[in-house]
């Protein structure tokens, strides 16, 4: 079983997140942020990774903490899980519909974490959730589990259908990338021999 426990404990967030890899995609997810819940509960669902996240966060002061350590604590999660990386697919690439909106996500579990971000929200709120947090959130995990991550929204024009759809693309692509495919026999997905070296 690929699975792995982070607990941190800062004076701005108190988080205990587990993964499983291998899991059926289910959650349990508490972060204090009604819309955070409902994508870290869409990203689990689709990508069949069990995520439980329990947050306690200074959300007297704003959102941006909370929503930051929860990517960072659930990619360092997926990081601790994934191990070498050995026998696992590395790329994955999904186009999400949702309605009116279309996203496509494509990603490289590579070690060498970037993010190329090429969506918009027209709202400053989904719920009581800042929509400018979201580029962060895709940020913060890219960087905790070294993911190459391109999103880019081709076009919508509902803020939630927009996020939801980028949410599913993502988990539809780590679905893929973090899978074992049986062919690679355990084999480091590089022709160098490592990933993130």
């Amino acid at each position: 079983m690929r699975t792995a426990r982070i607990a941190r404990k800062t004076h701005e967030t108190d988080i205990v997140v587990e993964v499983n890899l291998d899991g059926t995609g289910a959650y349990d997810v508490s972060t204090g942020i009604g819309f955070l819940d409902h994508m870290i509960e869409q990203l689990s669902r689709h990508s069949l990774i069990d995520i439980t996240c329990q947050i306690k966060g200074d959300l007297h002061v704003d959102q941006h903490h909370t929503t930051e350590d929860s990517a960072i604590a659930i990619g360092q999660a997926i990081a601790q899980a994934l191990g070498d990386k050995a026998g696992i697919g590395r790329y994955g690439e999904a186009h999400s519909a949702m309605d009116e909106a279309l996203a496509r996500v494509a990603l490289d579990i590579s070690g060498r974490p970037w993010l190329v971000w090429n969506a918009k929200f027209t709202q400053e709120r989904l719920g009581e959730m800042d929509t400018e947090l979201f580029e962060h959130w895709f940020q913060s995990i890219a960087q905790a589990v070294g993911i190459t991550l391109h999103i880019e929204l081709l076009y919508g024009s509902n803020n939630h259908h927009i996020c939801e759809g980028i949410y599913k693309g993502f988990a539809r692509a780590m679905r893929q990338a973090v899978e074992l495919d049986p062919r690679k026999a355990g084999a480091i997905p590089s022709t160098k021999g490592v990933l993130g070296g």
